[in-house]
């Protein structure tokens, strides 16, 4: 009887951090949103939607997330560079909107 009352404890202290976590990225997902629209919808599209000049930001996968920030930071082709213009904390907020909208989970 312990040992079960032991494991519903482990296990709603757990699920209180998995709830935390997923507030705290819902959070960055809705900063990321304001981000986004202040900085890239105009090339980009609204919500993501790319009028096919641009990259479909969606199509980045999870483990592009270095490519992602090389891109922002330092530009690529008619892309400006973002360096100093946004912050690392904005960046990161950007690409957890970008990978919540991602067209591959």
């Amino acid at each position: 009887m312990r040992a079960i009352v032991s494991a519903l404890i482990v296990m709603g202290y757990v699920l209180q951090s998995m709830q935390a976590a997923l507030a705290q990225d819902s959070r960055k997902i809705q900063a990321g949103e304001k981000v986004y629209n202040n900085y890239c919808f105009t090339c980009h599209g609204e919500n993501l939607v790319s009028s096919g000049q641009t990259f479909d930001l969606r199509r980045l996968r999870a483990e592009e997330r270095s490519r992602f920030e090389t891109s922002v930071n330092n530009g690529k082709g008619q892309m400006p560079p973002w360096k100093g213009a946004l912050s690392n904390e904005e960046i990161d907020q950007l690409w957890h909107y970008v990978r919540a909208n991602s067209s591959e989970k």
